[in-house]
């Protein structure tokens, strides 16, 4: 009886410790993304319509270029556009910056990344809970992870020459939270007293802010 008992309490310990999103429980999942039923994920397709093009995407073989303030763009390839991926628990995305370009800080809430340089010489950093810079410069070929929810951010060191990074996730779909955008563009507004306490500037300057981070129409 002993034995049993011990043999539960490692099953419970073992099984808390290693919670995550469900492993598959058939072949393949491939998203169904016309579905308007979502339960944590898309549900799978008919088997009977499944075809390679679920599982194929060719979007991040060229360099894309960036036409925003911050001078980055990012493509992804998650389950929205590779619908195999559903249930998987990966998916990629290229970010390719322009000259001095900036992936500003932002944060995963659903994956950890890794990145891989493609080409160029980036500023790359997350900042932990304890309020610590984790920083490095990487090259052609290094690799840099951003750990689960944390804030980083990448720069484009050279000012002459574009860059690009392949990003790995964790997730069929890391989701992003660029936290100038969140914070001053989101619909409803956050209040003006809370931006203005919390970045202790005035109503002026918080305006002023959203005018430069609100998308043109």
């Amino acid at each position: 009886m002993s034995i049993i008992i011990a043999l539960f309490v490692i099953c419970a310990m073992v099984s808390g410790s290693f919670a995550s999103d469900p492993d598959p429980l058939q072949d393949v999942c491939v998203a169904n993304l016309t579905s308007g039923v979502k339960v944590n994920g898309y549900p799978c397709k008919n088997a009977g319509n499944v075809s390679a093009a679920d599982f194929f995407y060719s979007g991040l073989a060229k360099a894309a270029k960036p036409n925003n303030t911050m001078g980055s763009l990012v493509t992804p390839a998650n389950v929205e556009k590779i619908p195999g991926l559903n249930t998987l628990g990966v998916s990629l995305s290229r970010i390719d910056y322009s000259p001095s370009g900036l992936n500003p800080p932002h944060t995963h809430p659903r994956a950890t990344e890794i990145v891989f340089v493609l080409e160029g010489e980036l500023e790359v950093g997350f900042i932990t809970t304890a309020n610590v810079l984790v920083s490095q410069t990487i090259k052609k070929g290094d690799i840099f992870v951003f750990p689960k929810g944390l804030v980083h951010f990448q720069k484009n060191n050279d000012a002459k020459v574009p860059a690009a990074v392949l990003s790995a996730f964790n997730s069929q779909m890391p989701g992003t939270q660029s936290i100038a955008l969140t914070l001053f563009t989101s619909t409803p507004s956050v209040p003006d007293h809370v931006l203005t306490t919390a970045f202790q500037i005035g109503t002026k300057e918080v305006e002023k802010i959203r005018s430069k981070l609100t998308p043109k129409k």
